[in-house]
């Protein structure tokens, strides 16, 4: 009786009063974080110190005296340390660039090194303010990792 009406109301295709609007992926980056530029900042100046140090120890041991000792920063390294010293200064401007740029894989470099240093302060018994700012610059890389992709 009543099932023939239902058979024939199925059969009719659904219509949509107003379909959403279509989905576009956008191409936007999250913001900078305030903490994660000074960070970048902070390493990119250490590692533009380690790598000046580096050269100028080297150029100085190939030309004598074209470069004079006041601009040398560490006396007492060899050909080998400075070479480890520029090397690890240019290391650490790519991952200051690649933090201000918001990557991953440099917002985690930047993690481990900053709770090996903790890990050492702690396990050396050195607990002071710097330890506490170690802490402090972890916590806050682990809650801002959101906005790196």
């Amino acid at each position: 009786m009543s099932g023939s009406s239902t058979a024939s109301s199925t059969d009719a295709p659904v219509a949509y009063q107003q379909l959403p609007p279509r989905w576009t992926p956008s191409s936007a980056r999250p913001r900078l974080p305030l903490g994660v530029a000074v960070v970048s900042v902070l390493i990119a100046l250490l590692g533009l110190a380690m790598l000046l140090a580096g050269l100028l120890f080297l150029l100085g041991l190939l030309f004598g005296n074209a470069v004079p000792m006041v601009f040398e920063v560490f006396q007492s390294i060899d050909l080998y340390g400075a070479g480890i010293l520029a090397i690890v200064g240019a290391l650490l401007l790519g991952v200051a660039t690649s933090l201000w740029r918001q990557e991953t894989w440099a917002l985690w470099t930047t993690i481990v090194l900053v709770f090996a240093a903790t890990a050492y302060l702690f396990f050396t018994g050195s607990i002071t303010v710097l330890f506490v700012l170690l802490v402090v610059l972890f916590v806050y890389l682990l809650a801002v990792r959101r906005y790196f992709y």
